[in-house]
């Protein structure tokens, strides 16, 4: 039980006016510093709730650490000091889920650990790893009713911040207000203070000819009412918004991104045939542009969930008709999928991959996708390959690798042999490897 809660059981803030409360609680980022000591344990919010401020200036506490700061963290958008520069290794201790430039940049410096686990229970693996006693985040303005919201990041958030006890808003006008348990009351800091920060901008990759291709093959194999899951980069956004012809859409997600703003807009989405939430867009964080944010914005039909809600593949089958989209790095001619690796250097996380690949695998009419270009470095690499490199970590097992799309067509492997998948992988990547593929697929005996 943290400070907070000791004192909202004896009745320290009840009745209390929340502007004076949050008057006492007003202070400065410098002071919001003061409060970290030498072995304690950090974690904050990312996405459009990463706290930019209190990050910037994280690094300049560490003269005064001798036994160090351990922190966990998820993706962090920004290039601060203390996580990117290998010489604080030994000061902070990063322990994170999800590789991002940062941590790959300094990979081999000790400035990092990957902690593998599946995002659905990765605020559960931290407390039980080591719980952090510190939570920082960046917060909306405060409401009406003495609440600020933490609106762009439930991933693990909540289950830290109810454990720690010294908690940090970083408060930013500009931050939407999202419903949901994501509403926090004011007198829950011991410190906040105010900044006036644009929010992150996710910029997705140039939409080709070759996504389109891709996005083109997924749409058609979507149907009206279907409940859409949707990953990151060029290829999901590219079929977000080939979505928009699609009717009575439901969204059940992880990240709720740029083309779901735009197909909820358009009336493409009204979560209408969801067995569980029904009538609401669901996802446990937000990332995208200011339109994204501007029409999240105190929207009525859309909320974030903790990610072991959204995530968790028992929830995500309850719904029908889950269409799962999301990418690998390779895959090989059996349908083992490497969305995380280069041979056995950590590149990303495992993420949701396999959360959703369950879930959707698993939903009545629900069809896991894997969408992505046949080839890699400028056309020089297959991503469908014999065997996965040396080291390469498997995100989803083979025995749940569903339909694999890339511009030459879809790949079914779902109820396939391994002969049929290696015929129907070979048919979709690209023909300058379908001989050599077929060659290694009669060495390593798959027919």
């Amino acid at each position: 039980m943290n400070r907070w809660h000791q004192h909202y059981l004896r009745g320290d803030y009840h009745n209390q006016d929340p502007k004076a409360l949050y008057q006492a609680r007003l202070a400065t980022v410098q002071e919001a510093l003061d409060l970290i000591e030498d072995g304690d344990c950090l974690a904050w919010s990312t996405h459009g709730s990463e706290p930019k401020v209190f990050l910037e200036h994280l690094h300049t506490i560490a003269p005064r650490l001798d036994k160090g700061v351990d922190c966990w963290n998820t993706i962090t958008r920004y290039a601060y000091p203390v996580t990117s520069a290998p010489g604080l290794a030994g000061k902070f201790r990063h322990h994170t889920f999800f590789f991002d430039k940062w941590s790959v940049g300094a990979r081999g410096s000790g400035l990092y650990d990957h902690f593998p686990v599946d995002q659905h229970l990765y605020a559960q693996g931290i407390q039980a790893c080591k719980a952090p006693n510190v939570f920082v985040a960046q917060v909306s303005a405060m409401d009406k009713h003495g609440y600020v919201h933490l609106s762009c990041d439930l991933i693990m958030t909540l289950e830290n911040l109810y454990r720690a006890d010294k908690i940090i808003f970083e408060v930013n006008a500009r931050t939407p207000m999202v419903w949901g348990e994501n509403a926090l009351p004011v007198s829950m800091a011991d410190v906040l203070y105010e900044v006036d920060e644009p929010i992150y901008q996710l910029q997705d990759p140039p939409i080709g000819e070759k996504e389109e291709t891709i996005a083109g093959y997924v749409t058609e194999m979507m149907k009206d009412g279907d409940c859409i899951q949707l990953g990151f980069g060029g290829i999901p956004n590219a079929i977000g918004f080939h979505l928009m012809e699609k009717h009575d859409l439901g969204i059940h997600t992880e990240q709720i991104g740029t083309s779901m703003a735009h197909l909820m807009a358009c009336g493409a989405v009204t979560n209408r045939y969801k067995s569980i939430d029904q009538g609401i867009t669901v996802g446990s964080f937000i990332s995208g542009d200011n339109f994204l944010y501007d029409f999240v914005d105190q929207h009525p039909r859309l909320t974030v969930r903790r990610s072991r809600y959204t995530n968790d593949p028992y929830v995500i089958a309850r719904n029908d008709n889950v269409v799962s989209v999301n990418a690998s790095l390779q895959i090989d001619l059996t349908g083992q999928v490497c969305a995380e690796s280069i041979g056995p250097y950590q590149h990303s996380g495992t993420g949701g991959a396999t959360d959703f690949a369950w879930g959707a695998y698993h939903s009545k009419g629900g069809r896991a996708i894997l969408a992505q270009t046949s080839t890699t470095k400028k056309g020089t690499l297959s991503r469908i390959v014999p065997i996965l490199d040396p080291g390469a970590i498997v995100s989803v097992s083979r025995n749940l690798t569903d339909m694999v799309v890339t511009e030459y067509g879809v790949a079914k492997l779902r109820q396939r042999t391994v002969g049929q998948r290696v015929e129907n992988l070979i048919a979709v990547a690209h023909p300058d490897f379908r001989a050599e593929l077929r060659k290694q697929a009669a060495k390593y005996m798959y027919y």
